[in-house]
């Protein structure tokens, strides 16, 4: 019979399904440097534990002030909604802001409302307590694939003054750096990865945000949005309504009449 964890279960065993992106088995090479957000000592120290027996190095922190302080030293964090001094959406949304580094929401919050949120928020992924340790350890590898893709030969997209690179996850636009969130890098990739073609918002619900169960949600808009204004015009990402969007080409469109 499975073990499942509010104390985590041995690596070895395997969690029933739940809805939610699929399970991924093979993981990228570690180790990696996690950061575990989680309020319940007890609970922390189990995971660090597990972590560290799979080669991973860990740090851990209590409150979501503690959480902001040591981001930056992670490659993966693993954070828990419920923190003492402030919302884990919160801490969510101010360490997606600022950086890259791959989120898991790990929480005992399971309706549907709540993964919504928690996605929307800036999680690349939503796992609820109680879950088996090798699904967590899939997890982790997919976000990491999905953060840390190989080098490939077409690593770099140009697209007249914007040039855009995958594995640096750096854009600029005419020589100057863009500074963008994760999010908001992936949606650019995705868009400049097929020029002039139209993706429909369920595509990029699902490959960006890997959901395609909030198509009425706003978070698409506000980071389409958020790209408009940092690139300077809204005729860099076009509106086809009712579908989708698509890259424009601002620097082909004819120069205003004096």
């Amino acid at each position: 019979m499975s073990q499942t964890v509010r104390s985590l279960p041995h690596p070895s065993t395997a969690s029933p399904a739940r809805p939610g992106p699929p399970p991924l088995t093979a993981q990228p090479a570690g180790p990696w440097r996690v950061l575990v957000v989680e309020n319940d000592a007890r609970t922390a120290q189990t995971l660090t534990r597990s972590l560290e027996r799979h080669g991973h190095q860990v740090r851990t922190a209590a409150t979501g002030a503690a959480a902001l302080r040591e981001h930056h030293h992670a490659d993966v964090i693993l954070i828990d909604l419920e923190l003492p001094d402030v919302d884990g959406l919160e801490i969510c949304r101010s360490i997606t802001a600022v950086c890259d580094t791959p989120l898991l929401a790990v929480t005992a919050r399971d309706s549907e409302v709540d993964r919504v949120l928690g996605l929307q928020a800036g999680a690349d992924d939503y796992l609820v307590k109680p879950y088996g340790f090798r699904e967590l350890l899939a997890r982790m590898g997919a976000v990491m694939r999905r953060a840390r893709p190989a080098a490939t030969a077409g690593a770099v997209l140009q697209l007249g003054p914007l040039v855009v690179e995958q594995t640096t996850r750096t854009v600029r636009l005419h020589g100057r750096p863009v500074p963008l969130t994760r999010k908001e890098f992936d949606l650019l990739l995705l868009l400049a990865s097929r020029p002039g073609a139209v993706v429909t918002r369920r595509q990029i619900l699902q490959q960006v945000w890997q959901d395609t169960d909030t198509p009425r949600s706003r978070t698409l808009d506000t980071h389409v949005n958020g790209l408009r204004r940092k690139l300077g015009s809204g005729d860099w990402i076009v509106t086809v309504r009712g579908v989708g969007f698509r890259l424009g080409q601002p620097w082909n469109s004819p120069s205003p009449a004096k």
